[in-house]
Protein backbone atom coordinates (compact mmCIF):
# COMPACT_ATOMS: atom_id res chain seq x y z
CA UNK A 1 0.00 0.00 0.00
CA UNK A 2 1.28 3.25 -0.75
CA UNK A 3 2.11 6.30 1.85
CA UNK A 4 -0.64 8.23 0.76
CA UNK A 5 -3.17 5.51 0.73
CA UNK A 6 -1.94 4.84 4.64
CA UNK A 7 -2.65 8.40 5.21
CA UNK A 8 -6.36 8.02 3.93
CA UNK A 9 -6.79 5.46 5.48
CA UNK A 10 -6.13 7.01 8.94
CA UNK A 11 -8.01 10.10 8.54
CA UNK A 12 -11.38 7.49 8.16
CA UNK A 13 -10.43 6.47 11.07
CA UNK A 14 -9.99 9.13 13.00
CA UNK A 15 -13.27 10.47 11.57
CA UNK A 16 -15.21 7.34 12.95
CA UNK A 17 -13.23 7.24 15.99
CA UNK A 18 -13.92 11.08 16.51
CA UNK A 19 -17.67 10.99 15.85
CA UNK A 20 -17.97 7.93 18.31
CA UNK A 21 -16.77 9.91 21.18
CA UNK A 22 -17.71 13.17 20.17
CA UNK A 23 -21.56 11.52 20.33
CA UNK A 24 -20.31 9.54 23.66
CA UNK A 25 -19.23 12.64 25.37
CA UNK A 26 -22.71 14.70 24.00
CA UNK A 27 -25.01 11.68 25.21
CA UNK A 28 -23.27 12.08 28.67
CA UNK A 29 -23.31 15.75 28.52
CA UNK A 30 -27.00 15.50 28.63
CA UNK A 31 -27.46 12.87 31.35
CA UNK A 32 -27.14 9.64 29.52
CA UNK A 33 -25.67 6.59 31.46
CA UNK A 34 -21.52 6.14 29.81
CA UNK A 35 -22.05 2.93 29.10
CA UNK A 36 -25.25 3.47 27.36
CA UNK A 37 -24.10 6.81 25.42
CA UNK A 38 -20.63 4.86 24.47
CA UNK A 39 -22.78 1.70 22.63
CA UNK A 40 -24.43 4.40 20.76
CA UNK A 41 -21.79 6.62 19.86
CA UNK A 42 -19.84 3.18 18.56
CA UNK A 43 -23.72 2.47 16.64
CA UNK A 44 -23.41 5.86 15.47
CA UNK A 45 -19.69 5.37 13.79
CA UNK A 46 -20.87 2.07 12.55
CA UNK A 47 -24.09 3.15 10.85
CA UNK A 48 -22.04 6.24 8.93
CA UNK A 49 -19.35 3.53 7.59
CA UNK A 50 -22.28 1.20 6.79
CA UNK A 51 -24.14 3.73 5.24
CA UNK A 52 -22.00 5.97 3.77
CA UNK A 53 -18.44 4.19 3.30
CA UNK A 54 -16.94 5.00 0.20
CA UNK A 55 -19.06 7.80 -0.70
CA UNK A 56 -16.96 11.52 -0.75
CA UNK A 57 -18.19 14.24 0.00
CA UNK A 58 -17.30 17.81 1.81
CA UNK A 59 -18.40 19.05 5.16
CA UNK A 60 -18.08 22.93 4.76
CA UNK A 61 -16.40 24.49 7.76
CA UNK A 62 -18.54 27.55 7.58
CA UNK A 63 -21.62 26.15 7.97
CA UNK A 64 -24.64 27.25 10.47
CA UNK A 65 -26.59 25.33 12.34
CA UNK A 66 -30.41 25.27 12.58
CA UNK A 67 -31.02 25.25 16.09
CA UNK A 68 -33.56 21.87 16.82
CA UNK A 69 -37.38 22.33 17.59
CA UNK A 70 -36.86 20.69 20.71
CA UNK A 71 -33.92 23.58 21.59
CA UNK A 72 -35.96 26.15 20.55
CA UNK A 73 -38.71 25.16 22.87
CA UNK A 74 -36.15 25.28 25.50
CA UNK A 75 -34.74 28.37 24.81
CA UNK A 76 -38.29 29.79 24.49
CA UNK A 77 -39.40 28.87 28.34
CA UNK A 78 -36.47 29.47 29.57
CA UNK A 79 -37.09 32.28 31.86
CA UNK A 80 -33.06 32.68 33.95
CA UNK A 81 -33.97 30.60 36.85
CA UNK A 82 -36.15 27.41 35.12
CA UNK A 83 -33.14 25.13 34.44
CA UNK A 84 -34.88 22.62 36.94
CA UNK A 85 -37.85 22.61 35.80
CA UNK A 86 -36.76 22.63 32.41
CA UNK A 87 -34.66 19.67 33.02
CA UNK A 88 -37.29 17.27 34.08
CA UNK A 89 -39.78 18.33 31.58
CA UNK A 90 -37.92 17.22 28.54
CA UNK A 91 -35.85 14.45 30.81
CA UNK A 92 -32.94 15.88 30.52
CA UNK A 93 -30.18 16.99 33.27
CA UNK A 94 -29.67 20.53 34.32
CA UNK A 95 -26.35 21.00 33.04
CA UNK A 96 -27.59 20.05 29.64
CA UNK A 97 -30.59 23.14 29.71
CA UNK A 98 -27.07 25.26 30.23
CA UNK A 99 -25.62 23.64 27.41
CA UNK A 100 -28.57 24.10 25.21
CA UNK A 101 -29.08 27.80 26.53
CA UNK A 102 -25.52 28.39 25.86
CA UNK A 103 -25.79 26.73 22.20
CA UNK A 104 -28.88 28.58 21.03
CA UNK A 105 -27.43 31.85 22.50
CA UNK A 106 -24.12 31.10 20.35
CA UNK A 107 -26.57 30.45 17.69
CA UNK A 108 -28.22 33.78 18.12
CA UNK A 109 -31.50 34.18 19.21
CA UNK A 110 -33.91 33.07 17.05
CA UNK A 111 -36.92 35.22 18.09
CA UNK A 112 -34.62 38.23 17.28
CA UNK A 113 -34.92 39.41 14.38
CA UNK A 114 -32.19 41.26 12.15
CA UNK A 115 -32.44 45.17 11.44
CA UNK A 116 -32.14 44.46 7.27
Amino acid sequence: MSREGSVMEERRSELLADVHAQAATMMQEFGIDAAVADQVGCALADHLAQNWGGQNFTIPMDHHYRVSKRDQEIYSEFDGRNHHVLARKFNMSVRGIYKVIKRVRAKGDPDQHTLF
